[in-house]
């Protein structure tokens, strides 16, 4: 392998495992947020233990995503200087608003919430946890508007002086349509992830009949959310494959394995060997708003690049991208499907007692993991050989002074490090997980009397 390999292993590595904590940040903030206000609005010592509980789990999924974001974003200047010279004067921009809620507002107030405890008057602290949950979304809207950038530049001009993209205007840049149609879509998708890890965690607690009183509101709370997020998927969805076809039109006949351009395209649903099942004129009204709208295939959108761009292989990873798109549908409806399944089994008051309901409900847990980093790869994958669409080719964008050893170690470096990290969020999570809630008297005692909080965490 190349520096360009490496540096891509190494980038995608981080990345994917940096990804598998921001949506539960978000998700669970927001979960946390309701439950406290739930918890004020009844006084109902349920909501209050439960609060406590998934607070000292969100704690766990934040305070690891912190830390492999800042080494995600190292690797800018150490694997990729080219393309940070080349697109920093924009890219840069988002990516500062994202640390400076990421890392200033939502730690200075989650700090607040966490150390408030019976400190701070009842109101204050319950805006405490609702500033950090919308803090999390906002960074994400940042953190996006980044990436969309990427997959559609807009708000820059190159200097042919300087020899790099220069910010002409950053209300382009933050309103960029890539951003408003992968911002909502993010959003649910972290909810369904929060929601599933509820359900699991409940299902655990189900399946032992401890707590119930605290793990049935908080089930059913995980159930609405990933319900009300596999809704939200699946509209969201609509506007974002139609942002997709018209701005990176590769990426969606990529996705659909479509080599001609094809008027009443077929949607494939799956295609293995000599099977390939197909629902007539899906992909063409996905794409364009039409039944018989116009979707061009990989083999013209190739030709016309070679015309536009030079010579050379303007196609995505078929294989990777068909299959990470559908791997991403498919783990996302596994996860909404669980969560319908629960919500039926659990009706009224019910507890399902066959012994493989809840151990295949906690397995499920998984899934929305798994549809979060298919769409990750597919969006990346996707895009490629571009690392910015039209203005660099990612070949073009890594360091030229960092050779083929360097990248080596520190991507075993990396890997090794980030190994132990997930072994310990994952004891850690499992271990809390598995406590169970504060008692009723420990959470009491953290109220509001302006007393020290007896539950620390």
């Amino acid at each position: 392998m190349d520096v360009l390999d490496l540096a891509r292993i190494q980038f995608g590595v981080t990345t994917v495992y940096y990804f598998l904590f921001v949506p539960v940040t978000i998700g669970l903030a927001l979960l946390v947020a309701i439950l406290q206000t739930l918890w004020r609005a009844t006084a109902k010592t349920a909501y209050l233990r439960a609060t406590r509980f998934w607070g000292r789990l969100l704690l766990v999924g934040t305070a690891i995503g912190v830390v492999t974001e800042i080494v995600q974003e190292f690797q800018f200047g150490m694997n990729w200087s080219a393309y940070s010279r080349f697109v920093g004067d924009v890219f840069g921009v988002p990516l500062a608003f994202e640390a400076l809620i990421a890392f200033f507002v939502e730690a200075v107030f989650l700090g607040l919430w966490i150390f408030g405890w019976g400190r701070l008057k009842p109101a204050l602290h319950l805006a405490c946890i609702w500033i950090v949950a919308l803090a999390t979304t906002a960074g994400a809207y940042f953190m996006l508007a980044a990436n969309a950038f990427m997959q559609n530049p807009v708000g820059y001009q190159v200097n042919a002086t300087a020899g790099r993209a220069e910010l002409t205007d950053l209300g382009a840049v933050l309103t960029n349509p890539v951003l408003l149609a992968t911002f909502p879509h993010t959003v649910f998708a972290a909810w369904l992830t929060a929601g599933t890890l509820v359900i699991a965690v409940s299902g655990y607690h189900f399946q032992r009949r401890r707590d119930l009183d605290v793990h049935r509101p908080a089930l059913r709370l995980g159930v609405l959310t990933a319900v009300v997020a596999g809704i939200g998927l699946v509209l969201s969805g609509d506007p974002l494959g139609k942002v997709m076809t018209a701005t990176q039109p590769m990426k969606t006949a990529a996705a659909q394995a479509l080599d001609q351009t094809a008027y009443n395209a077929p949607f494939s649903l799956l295609a293995v060997g000599p099977l390939d099942i197909e629902v007539p004129g899906l992909l063409s009204y996905l794409g364009t708003g039409s039944f018989d709208g116009r979707v061009e295939g990989v083999d013209d959108l190739n030709a016309q690049y070679n015309a536009l761009y030079g010579p050379g292989d303007y196609a995505p990873n078929l294989p990777l991208t068909y299959w990470s798109f559908r791997l991403m549908i498919g783990f996302g409806m596994l996860a909404v499907a669980m969560a319908v399944a629960v919500w039926w089994c659990t009706r009224r008051g019910r507890l399902p007692r066959h012994r493989l309901f809840w151990p295949a409900v906690m397995w499920t847990a998984a899934a929305p993991f798994l549809a979060n980093t298919a769409g990750w790869l597919f969006t990346e994958a996707g895009r490629q050989p571009w690392v910015v669409f039209g203005l660099m080719r990612t070949s073009d964008g890594v360091s030229p002074r960092v050779g083929t050893a360097t990248v080596a170690v520190s991507l075993i470096g990396f890997t090794l490090v980030y190994t132990v990290l997930a072994v310990v969020a994952l004891k850690l999570f499992l271990r809390f997980a598995k406590a169970g809630p504060p008692g009723e008297e420990d959470a009491l005692a953290s109220g509001d009397a302006g007393k020290p909080a007896a539950f620390a965490y």
